[in-house]
């Protein structure tokens, strides 16, 4: 098996070979206006660092792992939901999600917001929220107003 060794950096946040996917199947989860490119993917490094793309006021869905995630934000601004707080983020920030904590990301209506996000390389699928998880979600108004579906 032959590994790419470099792969240049194209502008606007592509890199060669690195083909832009679409977030997710459509109608499987709600989402807005989101892409992904998986940067690595070695079976040897134990993880996966991808580059996800939100235009702007889109939005990613809103699901819980039971795998941790490690956030970059390297592009624009927006908002991220981790649990029951919601956090403004920009360039250079850094996002930790726990477990099974509900997590959302969201661009601002300006500019798109990009972010590097690793992973484990085997991990669990999405859980998405049921309407008794939407409804405790409900009960913070801050986590409320923020959600989008």
């Amino acid at each position: 098996m032959s590994i790419t060794t470099h792969r240049g950096h194209q502008g606007d946040f592509t890199w060669e070979e690195v083909p832009v996917l679409a977030y997710k199947q459509a109608g499987a989860a709600p989402f807005r206006d989101v892409t992904r490119q998986v940067l690595f993917d070695d079976a040897a490094l134990g993880c996966q660092l991808r580059y996800f793309e939100v235009a702007p006021a889109g939005h990613t869905t809103l699901e819980r792992h039971a795998h941790l995630h490690a956030v970059m934000i390297i592009r624009g601004h927006g908002q991220c939901l981790v649990g029951e707080r919601v956090f403004a983020v920009g360039a250079h920030d850094l996002v930790h999600i726990p477990s099974l904590i509900w997590h959302q990301f969201r661009a601002d209506a300006d500019g798109p917001l990009g972010f590097l996000c690793m992973v484990n390389a085997e991990r669990d699928r999405p859980q998405l929220p049921s309407a008794e998880d939407l409804l405790a979600l409900g009960q913070c108004g801050l986590v409320a107003e923020f959600i989008r579906r």
